[in-house]
C-alpha cells in the first residue's frame, strides 16, 4: 500500500498560505489528495488557532487574537471508491507534537463561561513525554496526543439541514458559530456563505474533542458524500474529558494514520455517528482495550438542546445498543443491560457549542468467551 504526505507551512497563517489547509466544512472544497484504501498519509497540521500564539505571546495579547479562521484543518482526502452507507476507519498509528503548547481561557467560551470572563494564557513546554508549565511550579501532565478535530465532509442535504436547526437554536438562546465569509478558506462567497464552521461536532465527525484518540486507536466515521473526503486538525497534547475550560494542550502536529474503508458498514451497522475502537491497554485506564459509540445533544426532531449531556448520553446508547445487536447479536433489551452493567458514560466535550458530546464505552474484555467476538473485532479494527 502507498505512503502520502502532506506538508503545511507553518509559521505562516491559512490566509497567506492555504495551500492543502482549509477552515471550513463543505461538500464542495476540492481534495488535496486522492487515496486507496489501505493506503497510508502522513499529515502535518497547524495548532488550532493558525499560529496566533507563539511561545512569547503575552495574556495582554488575547484580546487581538480572531476565532474566525480556528480551526484550522488539513485535507481534505479522496478515498476512491467511499460511498454513502460505508464506514471510513481512520486508524491512528502516530501523533507527533512539537516543543510548545498552550492553554487559554477566552471571553464567552468554556463550562464557566459565566465566572470566568478574563483571558488566561498558559504557555507550556512539551519534552519527554510531559507537559511542564513555569506558571505552574511542581505539575507534570503525562502527554496523550491526539487530534481534536477529525472528520469528513457533509452531503449538501446534511449541510443545510444542520445549518438550519443551529439558526433555530441560536435565536432560542444557544451560543452558535454560524457561516462566515471573513477570514474563511477557501474564500469563495458562495461556499463560505453555507459553509460550516469548526467549533461543533457532527454526525460525519468535526470537533469530537475524545481524548481516547491516541496513537493504536481506530475511529470510525459515516460516509455522506463519495470519496468521503476526510480532513484534521486542532492537535491536543494533553486534554481531559470534556475540555472544561474550552481548551487543551494546544500544539500543532503530525497525524500518522492508515485508511480503510468498509463497504456497506454503516448501513448494515446503522451507525450514523463516529464510533471508536483502542484494541489494547489505554494510558489512562488500565482496561483490556474497549469499543465506545457517540452522541450528541440533538432530539429525534432534529432539533438541538445546546449542552444537554442527558441527550448525547442518551443518543450514544442507544448507538451502543445497535451496535451491539449487529456484532453481537443480542436483542435490545439484553444490550441495554450490558451497557448499564459494564458501560461507562464519558462526557467528551462539553463545551464545543452548541452541542454536547457523550462516548459510551464498553471494554472488549466482557466478551471474551463470545463466538462472535473474533469476527466482530476483525470486521471493525484491523
Amino acid at each position: 500500500m502507498a505512503k502520502y504526505h502532506l506538508q503545511v507551512a507553518h509559521g505562516r497563517s491559512i490566509c497567506d498560505a492555504p495551500a492543502f489547509s482549509h477552515n471550513r466544512w463543505h461538500p464542495d472544497i476540492a481534495a488535496v489528495l486522492h487515496i486507496k484504501s489501505g493506503d497510508t498519509v502522513e499529515i502535518a497540521t497547524r495548532d488550532s488557532l493558525d499560529g496566533q500564539i507563539r511561545p512569547d505571546t503575552p495574556a495582554s495579547d488575547l484580546a487581538e487574537r480572531s476565532l474566525d479562521s480556528a480551526h484550522v484543518l488539513t485535507g481534505p482526502i479522496h478515498v476512491e471508491g467511499a460511498a454513502p452507507g460505508d464506514l471510513l476507519a481512520v486508524h491512528i498509528l502516530d501523533v507527533i507534537t512539537p516543543a510548545h503548547g498552550f492553554t487559554v481561557v477566552l471571553p464567552g467560551l468554556g463550562l464557566l463561561k459565566d465566572i470566568f470572563n478574563t483571558p488566561f494564557l498558559l504557555h507550556w513546554e512539551l519534552a519527554d513525554g510531559y507537559a511542564s508549565c513555569r506558571d505552574l511550579p511542581g505539575i507534570r501532565i503525562p502527554g496523550a496526543p491526539f487530534m481534536g478535530v477529525m472528520g469528513l465532509a457533509p452531503s449538501r442535504q446534511r449541510l443545510l439541514s444542520v445549518n438550519r436547526r443551529e439558526a433555530a437554536a441560536a435565536r432560542a438562546g444557544a451560543l452558535v458559530f454560524p457561516p462566515l465569509a471573513k477570514r474563511a478558506v477557501p474564500a469563495l462567497p458562495t461556499l463560505a456563505n453555507e459553509a460550516w464552521r469548526t467549533v461543533a461536532a457532527h454526525a460525519v465527525g468535526g470537533n469530537m474533542d475524545v481524548r481516547q484518540l491516541i496513537a493504536g486507536a481506530t475511529l470510525h466515521l459515516p460516509v455522506d458524500v463519495p470519496g468521503a473526503l476526510f480532513s484534521t486538525g486542532d492537535a491536543h497534547f494533553a486534554q481531559g474529558d470534556g475540555e472544561s475550560c474550552g481548551t487543551a494542550i494546544e500544539t500543532s502536529a503530525t497525524l500518522l494514520a492508515r485508511f480503510e474503508l468498509l463497504k456497506g458498514a454503516a448501513h448494515a451497522r446503522r451507525q450514523t455517528a463516529p464510533s471508536w475502537f483502542v484494541p489494547g491497554p489505554p494510558r489512562q485506564d488500565g482496561v483490556q482495550g474497549y469499543f465506545a459509540t457517540t452522541g450528541l445533544s440533538v432530539d429525534v426532531h432534529d432539533v438541538i438542546h445546546a449542552g444537554d449531556a442527558t441527550l448525547a448520553a442518551r443518543n450514544a446508547t442507544l448507538a451502543m445498543i445497535d451496535m451491539l445487536g449487529h456484532d453481537y447479536g443480542l436483542s435490545p433489551e439484553q444490550a441495554y443491560c450490558v451497557v448499564s452493567v459494564a458501560g461507562d458514560l464519558r462526557i467528551s466535550s462539553i463545551v464545543n457549542t452548541p452541542h454536547a458530546l457523550v462516548s459510551v464505552v464498553l471494554p472488549r474484555a466482557i466478551f471474551a468467551g463470545s463466538a462472535r467476538d473474533l469476527a466482530a473485532s476483525n470486521a471493525y479494527s484491523n
